[in-house]
């Protein structure tokens, strides 16, 4: 799961960003790196292998949506104090799935448990009273 989630999200990036048709990939990947703090699959340098950078980065290094502060244009200064180089969406991503994984997992062995409870419950509900004459 974890390599096809790599391959996933960093073909996502170079062939379907800013492409025509393509605008709610954009717009998904624009809130990714926003929320998670993250710029590229694997680090920044996955831009330049993309689409969006071949064809329209108007002067960018990046997308606006990874800098720290998103204004228009800000891409184009790629110093670490302005743009997220710390790592790439992918371990973010990761990370945030691993946590909430956990928190589903346990919800779900809950629900079993009750389930259970329930079953031995009824069960010996009616053996009470099947053993009761009318």
């Amino acid at each position: 799961l974890n390599n096809e989630l790599k391959e996933n999200l960093r073909n996502t990036i170079i062939k379907k960003y800013r492409k025509k048709g393509e605008e709610r990939v954009t717009t998904a990947v624009d809130k990714l790196q926003q929320e998670f703090k993250c710029c590229g699959s694997h680090n920044y340098t996955d831009w330049s292998d993309s689409y969006w950078y071949k064809v329209e980065k108007e002067g960018r290094k990046v997308p606006d949506s990874c800098c720290k502060t998103m204004t228009d244009t800000c891409g184009r200064r790629d110093h670490p104090s302005n743009i997220y180089k710390e790592g790439g969406c992918i371990t973010k991503l990761g990370n945030f799935i691993q946590e909430h994984l956990i928190i589903i997992g346990a919800a779900g062995l809950s629900i079993a448990f009750v389930q259970i409870f329930g079953m031995c419950f009824t069960c010996c509900l009616y053996n009470s009273l099947k053993l009761e004459p009318y």
